[in-house]
Order: structure tokens, then sequence, then C-alpha cells
């Protein structure tokens, strides 16, 4: 059988996939049963606004040259992408306002300003991250953890020898609080954690690798948002004569002795079988377990259904009247009581009474994203998975709580400045991208074990199925969801060479 690779999903993951791969030689195919590209990093136009749909803020930009270079193709020529001044303003229940500039010693200036840390407690953090960053990343974000060769070279030695140096032993809470004494402070170090659905209280200190990414490495904004890089790869796929079928539903991967077939899709109601010995997920990995192998690996179902889900999210897409020079492109507005907000998430599984609140205003660096005088906001609070909850009755608390805290944080009566809305819930995320109960990250990384319990992006059971995306390793985020596409094309050439 002829090498053909067939990838089922066509958000970041899959679409990096498929040029990869297209550059290695093989024969690939994409099926998405939406009826465009993106998966959750996707778009919605409405009534003059225009919105990212699912992430919002572009780091290691790096990862993403890389793509292109592997290419040979100019970034500069498809993509324009800068620096931000300012990565994100945090406005505190005490009226307190950060700007986290990109600048560090801007920064550090801010926090010391706002804070009662000194300036030397920041210095010796961000020593502390960057050795987190120094002595992971090659090992655990750029090569599969289950390959015996990822661990046979000198960065693995390094990292074994200085293992406690990863801080895998304290909560990243506990970490922090061990540099900085204001909540303040805290509180916006400790947001990382949700940067993949974690709890900051459960989830390992070495997730302040995250911190380090986006206070060190710098957080960018792409020309056009980030729907641009969803167009941009979709037509280098086009240009390389990728196939790409669109409102095509996968009804399953057929499996024979162990080993990849095909697949069958259903389009325009006709089912069809098609052959290929190497098939992509770019879906949940669960859902790819549960509802697309023809044989049921009911090991591997029940472990992903046991394990604790990531944070799913409530979204309200706003058209929103007026320009509020308050606002910057990322704020966050902080919750009083952050433990008591990730208790309800994770042990109670409700939406928080007071919940954080993120605000996202893509307008601000591209005005071509509302009508002149308006501004578009994406307005989000984490949520717990959906377990049956009733949405709709959901959404309105939710609402109401954001609209209070919005007014009361920021002294806008924002209810009266809505002229379009459009919602997103957890039920609502697992219905169009097919994720576990509407969760953004697959599983939490709520202990020091989880890296090594995410699915692993080749199938050590079944002779070409891959797997791609936030919900395998290394993880969800746009960096990280193209670096799965990296390893996973890096192993189909190993073990499939075309």
């Amino acid at each position: 059988m002829e090498n053909k690779a067939i990838i089922i999903g066509a958000g970041i993951g899959g679409l990096a996939t498929a040029l990869r791969l297209n550059k290695l030689g093989y024969k690939v195919s994409v099926f998405e049963k939406s009826d465009k590209p993106g998966g959750k990093a996707n778009e919605l136009r409405n009534s003059g606004f225009r919105f990212d749909t699912g992430p919002s803020l572009f780091t290691m930009p790096w990862i993403l040259e890389d793509l292109f270079n592997f290419l040979e193709l100019d970034i500069k020529k498809y993509l324009e992408y800068k620096k931000l001044d300012i990565l994100c303003k945090y406005f505190y229940s005490d009226n307190t306002i950060i700007n986290a500039y990109s600048d560090k010693e801007k920064f550090i200036k801010e926090m010391t300003e706002k804070t009662t840390d000194g300036r030397e407690s920041f210095i010796k953090y961000f020593n502390y991250t960057n050795n987190i960053y120094n002595l992971t990343h090659k090992i655990f974000l750029e090569n599969s953890l289950s390959e015996p060769d990822t661990y046979l070279n000198l960065d693995a030695l390094k990292s074994l020898i200085n293992l406690p140096k990863i801080d895998t032993n304290r909560t990243m809470a506990n970490a922090n609080s061990k540099y900085f004494k204001d909540p303040k402070t805290l509180q916006l170090f400790n947001r990382y954690a949700t940067y993949n659905g974690s709890n900051p209280f459960k989830a390992p200190a070495t997730l302040n690798i995250i911190s380090h990414v986006e206070n060190e490495k710098g957080g960018y904004f792409i020309n056009g948002g980030i729907y641009k890089l969803i167009e941009t790869l979709t037509n280098l796929c086009i240009s390389n004569n990728i196939e790409l079928y669109y409102n095509t539903h996968v009804k399953n991967i057929s499996v024979i002795d162990n080993k990849i077939q095909g697949i069958t899709v259903i389009k325009n109601g006709k089912e069809e079988f098609l052959t290929g010995n190497i098939v992509i997920s770019n879906s949940d990995v669960l859902n790819t377990y549960k509802n697309l192998l023809t044989i049921k690996d009911k090991g591997k179902i029940k472990k992903y259904e046991n394990l604790e889900s990531s944070t799913s999210a409530i979204v309200f897409y706003w058209g929103i009247k007026g320009e509020y020079a308050k606002l910057k492109l990322h704020n966050i507005l902080f919750s009083k009581d952050y433990k008591n907000e990730f208790e309800e998430l994770f042990n109670y599984r409700i939406i928080p009474n007071d919940p954080t609140v993120y605000i996202y205003i893509s307008s601000k660096e591209n005005s071509a994203d509302a009508p002149t005088g308006y501004e578009n906001w994406f307005v989000m609070i984490n949520s717990p998975i959906n377990n049956g909850q009733k949405w709709n009755e959901e959404l309105l608390k939710a609402k109401e709580k954001i609209i209070n805290r919005i007014e009361k944080t920021l002294n806008i009566n924002i209810k009266d400045k809505i002229v379009f809305e459009k919602t997103l819930s957890p039920k609502d995320i697992e219905e169009l991208t097919d994720s576990y109960k509407g969760s953004l990250y697959g599983i939490a990384s709520n202990n020091k074990m989880s890296a090594f319990m995410r699915e692993q992006n080749r199938s050590s059971k079944y002779l070409g199925l891959y797997f791609v995306g936030g919900s395998v390793h290394p993880g969800g985020g746009i960096p990280l969801v193209m670096l799965s596409a990296k390893i996973t094309s890096q192993l189909i050439k190993k073990y499939q060479p075309a």
C-alpha cells in the first residue's frame, strides 16, 4: 500500500502536519467536518465585526518560523507580526492596575511600584523560570516522550541531573509564594496555569515555564488576527496540491490486525471508504479512541474518561459601541479570591461566583475588525466542562456577573453598549470540535505526571495511527500544537517513510 497520509481535522495541528508531510513526499488529504478550516482557532464575522473565536495570544514565533524554514519559504512574505509593548493589562478588585510591559525592566519597575514585592524577588524569579525553560524545552516540548533516543543525549542527561530545578514536587502556587508575598503578584503569576486549563494550586511548578515564555520571550500580534495564520497555512496547502475536504464527516478509522487501513467518510449523506495506511487525528484524543476507531481500546477510553479534564470556557463575542482607552489588546479583570475560583471550577464544577474576566480586543491593533467608533470584545471566563448543565441559564448568569464586574472595575455600563452578541458554551465547544465535554486542552496538568499521561504522538498499538493537536503531547496553545505537528511528522518519517 502506498504511504498515503490522511489527516482528520483542519486545525492548526492538522494543517501544519499536512504541510510538513507534503514536503517529505507523502500524498496528503485533510478531512474537516466544518465548512472551513481552523478548528478552535476560527473566526466570526458579523455586522461589520470580526472576532478570533479561540486562541488570542501568539507566542514563540520561532516555532512558526521553523515551519516556514522547513518549507523553504520566507515567512515575511506571508505573515506580519509584531511584539507587543504591553502583554496584558491587569485590573484588581482593590482598583490597582498593572501593565505587564514586554520590556522586563519596565515590568519589574511597574511591579515594584504597584506591589510590596522588591526588585530582587523578580530578578530571582525570572532566573528561576529561565532555568526551568532551559532544562525542559528540548526534551519535554520538542521531542516525543515515547522514543528512547529522546533520552539518549546531553540535553536529557542535563535535565535528569538537574531534576530538582525543574520543580515538579511543588505546586505552582507554592513555588511562587517562595518568591513573592504580595497577593497581587501571586495572582498574576499563578494565572499562567490557566493557559492549559489547569489549577495553579495543584499544577506542578514546572508550568512556570509558561510565565518565562510570555514575560521573557514576548507576546506578539499577527497582523489580521490569529485567523490570518489559518488562512496562510490553508493557502499553502492549496498551492502545494494538498487535498482539503470540508463538510466531510469522518465516521470511523478502519483497523484490521492492529494496522490502519483507511477511513470511512460521510459527505452529502453518502458513505465512502478511503484507503490509507497512515491516519493522523487532529481530533480530541478521547473522541478518536471512543468514537472513531473500529476497534475500541477500552483501556485508553477508561484512562482518559477517568483523568481530570482541563477547564472549558464561556465566551461572549460582543460588538461594543464606543472606544475605551483604558483597555489594551489583552486585559484581565481578576477575581477577589483566586483560590476559591479554582475550587469552584475543579472541586464543585460550577461557574465561579466571582470569575476572573478576560477581554481581548483585536480592533485595538487591527482597526478593520470593528466599524469606526466601535470595538470587538472577546470576553471569556473559565468554566467547568459540560456535564449536562442548563447552558442557556448558565450563560445568562455568567453574562450578569461579567457585566457587573466590568461596571464595578472599569466604570463602564457595558450593557447598553452591546450592539452585537454571540455566545460560546462548553456544550458548543464539544459539538463544534468534538472535544471531550468541551475541555479546551484535553487532560488538566494538575499533577507532576501529567506530561507523561498525555497521549503521545504515535500509537504504540496501532501501526499507522498518529495524533496531533492540543489534547496530545506536548499540549495546548498555538506553539505547542505546531510542535506536535513537527514531532508527529518526524515519527511518521521514521516509522513509515515515504
